[in-house]
């Protein structure tokens, strides 16, 4: 943490990054009595490069990598993400300084209302299309950039019938109705969440880690934590056909060709349990 009374947040300019940063000041504000925080605003690759697919570019830091290297340089002190948006592997001196309380994980299918049949849907994710195109078979799949209500009024627009977001992100911008569209939730067993999805992840200085711990939420650093495990031993990342969820004591898991599949989370030796149920997987050497 920097020698200065007050602490810099870095962030992302969208209006979902600008919600989930106040809110991160808010819950910290609460905690942390007597202390400033001020926020400062970065431009990511992946918000400028608005005509990249990000499958194609593999999607890896093109969020994050601006904000950490205002962390490494010390123009700030804190950086908040979406936890799905960050790599299982952070760059050499930074960590995790914890998490705030989860929103809700799950995805919204979003359809335009006078859509008899849909036969396109918009989506860059790989793990979106896995799980989604089996309710839609012959579907054909497209790709939209842009923020949460760019997206939304381009669906709106006609662009496609429909695309998929996450529920966090819409109840954090307060959406919870658009003109022409339909929202429908997505439960875990029909679409497992993204690691991470739903979670407000704070980044800083691998030194000043400890510092934060202890006025963030553990149980979500639990879940996310062993989340990440899961993605990492499947080779996967925010732009891959894998997803990790932990709900209700278990690990949900999707991943092609494994498919969806379960365990339930012992109270000791999570880890370790989780790793090896990973290996055990029909499939694992592909885990």
């Amino acid at each position: 943490m920097s020698h200065s009374s007050t602490v810099v947040v870095a962030t992302r300019r969208s209006p979902l990054a600008r919600a989930q940063t106040r809110e991160a000041i808010e819950f910290l504000s609460v905690r942390m009595p007597g202390v400033a925080f001020e926020e400062r605003t970065f431009s990511t690759e992946g918000d400028e490069r608005l005509e990249w697919s990000l499958e194609a570019k593999g999607g890896k830091g093109l969020f994050t990598s601006e904000l950490e290297r205002a962390l490494s340089a010390g123009e700030a002190d804190l950086a908040v993400h979406s936890s799905k948006d960050l790599p299982t592997q952070l760059p050499d001196g930074l960590a995790l300084a914890g998490f705030l309380p989860r929103e809700a994980a799950e995805d919204v299918l979003v359809l335009r209302a006078s859509v008899a049949r849909v036969r396109t849907l918009a989506t860059g994710s790989p793990r979106r299309r896995a799980q989604t195109g089996k309710f839609f078979p012959g579907v054909e799949w497209t790709e939209i950039r842009g923020n949460v209500g760019t997206r939304l009024g381009k669906i709106a627009d006609g662009a496609a019938d429909g695309t998929v977001m996450a529920l966090a992100g819409l109840r954090r911008l307060g959406i919870h109705r658009w003109q022409g569209l339909v929202f429908q939730p997505l439960g875990v067993r029909q679409c497992v969440p993204a690691a991470g999805q739903g979670a407000i992840a704070l980044e800083c200085r691998a030194a000043d880690a400890a510092l934060w711990a202890p006025f963030l939420c553990s149980d979500t650093a639990r879940a996310v934590g062993l989340e990440r495990l899961a993605l990492a031993a499947m080779g996967g990342g925010c732009h891959a056909a894998a997803a990790a969820h932990v709900r209700g004591g278990r690990l949900h898991i999707f991943e092609e060709p494994v498919g969806m599949r379960s365990m339930e989370i012992p109270r000791e030796g999570a880890q370790e349990a989780v790793a090896r149920w990973l290996r055990g997987l029909p499939g694992a050497d592909t885990l």
